[in-house]
């Protein structure tokens, strides 16, 4: 004879109320990983290892403090700190690391060009940079204006800095007219 069917059982968040496993699409994820720690740790197996190395990341820190973090020695061997000659550390390089563990590279003046394509058609080519060189952005979109018979204008960008808009797909041509222009512009 068959098996009578078991209901299903849904564990629902206690902070948003969705099930455990759509509480990542919810509005407040943030609030509700700690409750998944506790009560749904299978369920996202990625918490629980961030969660141990915040905890590692502590306990690391508070050796640290304490003076018995491991020192490098320059050659791969480590001691601890209560055994090193009393002699400072070299100073690590500065390098601002980004999510992913990418390394942000320290910014050198160059002029960024992209076409913007909007409305399948229309193109709008921006030029960004122009101002690290020196060059006055006003008189930059009108000499591109004049030059392409088309709009150009000075707007602010995305990240808040100032960058010129002209109509038109003119990304390869403006090349060679900034570089003859400016020629100490880096494209």
């Amino acid at each position: 004879m068959a098996e009578k069917p078991e209901p299903v059982r849904v564990l629902y968040c206690g902070v948003c109320g969705l099930p455990a496993e759509y509480c990542e699409f919810g509005p407040d994820f943030e609030k509700c990983k700690p409750w998944l720690l506790q009560h749904a740790p299978d369920l996202y197996p990625d918490l629980v290892k961030d969660a141990n190395a915040k905890e590692a990341d502590k306990l690391s820190d508070k050796l640290k403090a304490t003076g018995f973090a491991p020192v490098s020695t320059g050659d791969g061997a480590s001691t601890d700190g209560a055994a090193s000659s009393g002699a400072p550390a070299s100073k690590e390089e500065e390098v601002k690391r980004l999510p992913g563990g990418k390394i942000k590279k320290k910014e050198k003046p160059e002029v960024i060009i992209e076409k913007v394509v909007r409305n399948r058609r229309k193109c709008i080519t921006t030029v960004k940079g122009l101002d690290l060189f020196g060059i006055k952005l006003g008189d930059a979109s009108k000499k591109l204006g004049k030059k392409f018979a088309t709009g150009a204008s000075v707007v602010k960008g995305p990240t808040e800095k100032d960058q010129i808009d002209v109509q038109g797909d003119i990304a390869y041509d403006v090349v060679e007219f900034i570089t003859d222009t400016w020629p100490d512009s880096r494209l």
